[in-house]
């Protein structure tokens, strides 16, 4: 995006270029809507297109640079009543997705909030592709060196 010097209020607040602004209200204790955009990633995992979220926080993004972000292929996929961002996403993305309240906090293990559910999922799938990968890659060096009348190491050995 070319922001060289994007700052946060919290810890510079008279920094020349405030990304993240004190909100104009604070949302600390606040439960409020998220109106959800259709077709985003965040309004599949909500199965919908309204959420209903508790707030702990006093800044987000600064209005100003919203447009901007949107340029660069992150989409604000969820917005309060007057339009500010509450959750941002990167589609290309496995999972990037975050939010102005935080899912965490109001997840059980009875009851997981579905932010964190595809978190999980996510996760887990990459992971299971990252381990077929290395099966794969492992399972092709053993054929090469019995190809070859090499000796396996003893990484290769003590699994054979």
């Amino acid at each position: 995006m070319g922001i060289q010097e994007a700052s946060h209020a919290e810890s510079d607040p008279f920094a020349s270029c405030l990304f993240i602004t004190p909100l104009s209200c604070s949302l600390v204790g606040k439960t409020m809507e998220v109106n959800v955009k259709p077709g985003s990633r965040a309004a599949v995992i909500y199965k919908n297109t309204r959420a209903t979220e508790r707030y702990y926080c006093n800044f987000g993004l600064n209005p100003a640079y919203q447009e901007q972000l949107q340029r660069a292929g992150i989409e604000i996929s969820g917005a309060d009543e007057a339009g500010e961002a509450r959750i941002m996403e990167l589609p290309e993305h496995p999972f990037f997705i975050g939010t102005l309240f935080v899912p965490q906090a109001n997840s059980t293990k009875d009851h997981p909030h579905p932010i964190v559910v595809e978190f999980v999922r996510a996760s887990a799938t990459r992971l299971d592709r990252a381990l077929v990968v290395s099966r794969t890659i492992s399972a092709g060096e053993k054929k090469g060196q019995r190809a070859h009348g090499s000796v396996p190491s003893s990484r290769h050995a003590v699994s054979e």
